[in-house]
């Protein structure tokens, strides 16, 4: 399976978690990774970082504004809005595989509820992760519809990860998966995790060979 991460695109011609990037994975055929944020008025929406400042130029937190504030800005210098979870799944409609992270917050129940809620009538195959335990606990209680994924990255994450795996504790969170950065991907690594599936991200497609030894499933940056 090819993850197109955050959809096709190139943050020129076609941006990051735009509605014309899951339209591409859609045509070619690529599962979507993509992030699903809350809004002050919880509404979910797919974007990336908790500031709008790098896509949107406008320096506040997303889960600070409405969904009114937010609706009419635009995706660096494209006419692109800041696309619904519903407009998503509407677009979908189960013709490719969904890896979805939640994005951290502080309204963790609230998330959860809300996300497995649009996702009651949907039809299509897809997966749930996140940085954050604690949401992942809250989905494992609330479904047992979906694998459950548990996201790790960069050195200070990998050594509280290395730690709580060392004392017995991570496996508190019964995460169904791991999603790593590929930095993180050593044989090591790869050794004293592979008992569950594990997918990596950060991934280049004309790269992919020389991770060939490993049995993981990549997410692709660069398939537009």
């Amino acid at each position: 399976m090819i993850i197109a991460h955050r959809g096709v695109h190139n943050n020129k011609e076609v941006v990051e978690n735009s509605i014309l990037a899951f339209k591409l994975a859609v045509e070619k055929d690529y599962a979507i990774e993509f992030d699903i944020s809350i809004t002050k008025d919880n509404k979910l929406v797919i974007f990336h970082d908790d500031n709008l400042k790098r896509i949107c130029g406008v320096d506040k937190s997303i889960n600070d504004i409405t969904y009114e504030e937010l609706k009419n800005l635009k995706l660096l210098n494209t006419d692109e809005h800041i696309p619904t979870f519903k407009e998503l799944l509407k677009i979908v409609n189960g013709k490719v595989f969904l890896d979805i992270e939640i994005k951290t917050t502080k309204k963790r129940k609230k998330v959860v509820e809300l996300v497995l809620k649009e996702l009651e009538n949907y039809k299509g195959n897809l997966s749930l992760k996140s940085f954050d335990p604690m949401i992942i606990r809250i989905l494992k209680r609330k479904t047992r519809k979906y694998k459950i994924g548990l996201l790790v990255c960069n050195k200070n994450e990998k050594k509280i990860f290395d730690f709580f795996t060392n004392i017995g504790l991570v496996y508190l969170v019964k995460h169904d998966f791991l999603s790593i950065d590929s930095k993180m991907l050593t044989d090591k690594f790869y050794n004293k995790h592979k008992n569950k599936p594990m997918q990596v991200w950060r991934v280049s497609y004309k790269d992919r060979e020389k991770y060939s030894k490993y049995n993981v499933t990549f997410i692709y940056d660069d398939l537009y």
